[in-house]
């Protein structure tokens, strides 16, 4: 039947919205046609451990068209997931309302139920994060200051042609055994903090600066030394004072499910005077890892024997990482804002516990974000649902659900269910997360966004023979475009906007390690660049961009519309994907244009492929 009974996100449904802290109270609203002859209605929630409670719900009301209001309040008192459905009970039967799609409620015989999150009571996140712009670095490529640098390693392959492809030379196996390095560094950042500063950035997040023996530093050699080719721990320390001044905090890549099997715990290859786990079963760091045979059957990050992998319940390595003399505070200590974690969802609950306590303790306000790809708030790991978003261990994510819709409008122009895909996060993540995503379109593990929009993904790669970027100046134009279309919605979703580092100079590339360029210094595109400085700069005069609700408004027909609005403000995004103008009927009059289209009444005219901001 046609008739809605209920939908999760209405008010008049379910208040509050979406997740709730534990100790709050929940009232629900189903609404049923008289003819259905309903006798008694029940809620039923059950927990994600299985066990079930019934609620009765009081009739409430009989409205217009023959509507019957029934109401229930229920008060979650134990953070977690929940399951929830109604039952309906007739004179010659029972039937049930479950979860069908845009989370309304459908009367059936069976179906899903809806999700309720409960997070702790006393959950916050950093404030000083939202509302703000993350900038994203890949420390060997953004700047080079031409400092001269001590203990470089004499193997690695130094570049002096800044701004070439990076080398790409698998051996016959297809691993990679050299990597170049550019040599950006820790006074390069820090001589772009003005320009950094100009695009509202108030977050640089880095990729991994520890010494290791890559140039992704994902193969960590050492935790307690920065790598010599980005300089030292006082040059990092002095690169924290100097963003700070400007209201911008780094946040560091913490790599805690494996390390490099050339590294001082491990030491494969004798390159240090330590003894590592691999050289003796009497190595203190023996325990930390996991040997099927010692010393050459060893467990690795999904098989890769460079990268062998740690055992993070490990009351040793914890205590390493987290303990009150550990790694964590002791990069906080020098300057850090927070941690970005590397596979959070491959970081057992003991770690991450502990790990939110140590950073918690050393500076409250510190921002924990883990990569987590799928939607986090019900992520099964480890063969249990996992609490990320609880309260006890991440503030928030890396926000792979919104980057995935954003680029797939721009590519499909299928406008249908993109706001439903944004208001189903928003649904079932705690607002304090919500706040603080971090909503990335690009990064170092995908191909360059601009290369993905210029070719609508089409292009094709092998693990030997990888896609290298390149396009032609058309390619660059409908790029462009594209770009300067979701970014505009990028910025004015829920959530932090992050930009990697060179998109918004236009950089091209392929896949890794063509997405991991160098920074354009020179050869900027710099209508892009004006663009991103226009959108920094109004996240920060309009509060509403911070903390504001998001509220839907349409997605049809190759465009998307939806509203930000608190108690001061409302401001509407309204993105045309169609390869023609359209004239966008607005809800009300009274609206003026922020950035891009036109304003005529409750007329918006908006050019192809163009995205408009408006104000009410």
């Amino acid at each position: 039947m046609d008739f809605i009974p209920y939908n999760s996100r209405l008010s008049y449904h379910k208040s509050p919205f979406g997740a709730v802290r534990e100790g709050e109270k929940v009232t629900m609203r189903i609404v049923l046609p008289k003819s259905i002859c309903c006798t008694g209605a029940s809620l039923v929630v059950n927990s994600d451990s299985g066990k079930s409670q019934i609620y009765p719900m009081a009739w409430e009301r009989e409205e217009k068209n023959n509507e019957e209001w029934w109401k229930v309040e229920f008060t979650p008192e134990k953070q977690g997931l929940y399951w929830y459905h109604f039952a309906v009970a007739r004179k010659d039967g029972g039937m049930l309302i479950t979860r069908f799609e845009n989370s309304t409620g459908r009367i059936s015989s069976d179906g899903t139920s809806f999700q309720l999150t409960v997070y702790s009571a006393d959950f916050q996140t950093p404030d000083w994060i939202k509302g703000s712009v993350i900038y994203q670095i890949f420390p060997d490529r953004f700047r080079n200051s031409g400092k001269k640098k001590n203990g470089v390693p004499k193997d690695r392959v130094l570049r002096s042609d800044w701004g070439e492809k990076p080398m790409w030379e698998p051996d016959g196996d297809g691993k990679i055994t050299k990597y170049d390095f550019f040599g950006g560094d820790f006074k390069g950042i820090e001589e772009k903090l003005d320009y950094l500063e100009s695009l509202g950035v108030g977050c640089i997040y880095l990729n991994p600066i520890f010494e290791a023996q890559s140039n992704h530093r994902y193969d960590t050699a050492s935790y307690e030394k920065v790598d010599p080719l980005l300089g030292t721990a006082k040059d990092f320390s002095e690169l924290c004072k100097a963003a700070e001044k400007r209201n911008i905090g780094i946040v560091l890549d913490g790599v805690f499910s494996h390390t490099g099997a050339d590294s001082i715990y491990f030491n494969k290859n004798g390159r240090y005077k330590t003894v590592g786990a691999y050289n003796s079963k009497e190595s203190p760091y023996f325990d930390w890892y996991k040997f099927n045979a010692f010393p050459d059957d060893y467990q690795s990050w999904w098989g890769v024997d460079i990268l062998p992998e740690i055992d993070e319940e490990n009351d040793k390595y914890i205590e390493y990482i987290a303990g009150e003399k550990g790694i964590l505070r002791k990069w906080l200590k020098a300057g850090a804002r927070g941690w970005r974690l590397d596979v959070a969802d491959e970081l057992p609950d003991k770690f991450l516990d502990a790990l939110r306590n140590a950073v918690k303790a050393e500076k409250s306000d510190a921002y924990i974000l883990g990569e987590v790809w799928e939607d986090a708030s019900n992520k099964i790991s480890y063969s249990r649902r996992r609490r990320y978003l609880q309260g006890a261990q991440l503030d928030s994510v890396m926000n792979y659900p919104f980057a995935d819709s954003l680029i797939n409008f721009a590519i499909s122009g299928v406008a249908e269910g993109f706001n439903d895909k944004i208001a189903e996060i928003c649904e079932n993540y705690p607002k304090p997360a919500v706040d603080c995503l971090m909503n990335h379109i690009g990064t170092h593990d995908t191909c360059r966004v601009l290369n993905r929009l210029a070719t609508s993904g089409s292009y094709r790669s092998t693990h030997l023979d990888r896609y290298q970027g390149g396009l032609s100046d058309e390619q660059k134009e409908k790029g462009k475009k594209l770009l300067k279309l979701i970014s505009t919605m990028q910025f004015t979703l829920p959530g932090v906007p992050c930009i990697y580092y060179g998109d918004e100079a236009g950089t091209d590339g392929g896949e890794d390690p063509f997405n991991r360029g160098c920074y354009p210094w020179g050869n900027e595109d710099k209508e892009l660049i004006e663009h991103y400085r226009f959108l920094g700069k109004l996240r920060k005069e309009h509060g509403v961009f911070a903390e504001g609700e998001f509220v839907p408004v349409s997605a049809a027909l190759g465009c998307v519309a939806y509203e930000r609005k608190n108690e001061n403000e409302r401001i509407m995004t309204v993105a045309n994907r169609n390869s023609h103008p359209i004239v966008y009927i607005l809800p009300e009059e009274g609206y003026t244009a922020l950035y891009g289209g036109r304003v005529c009444g409750r007329e918006l005219y908006l050019e192809k492929e163009t995205a408009a901001i408006i104000i009410k």
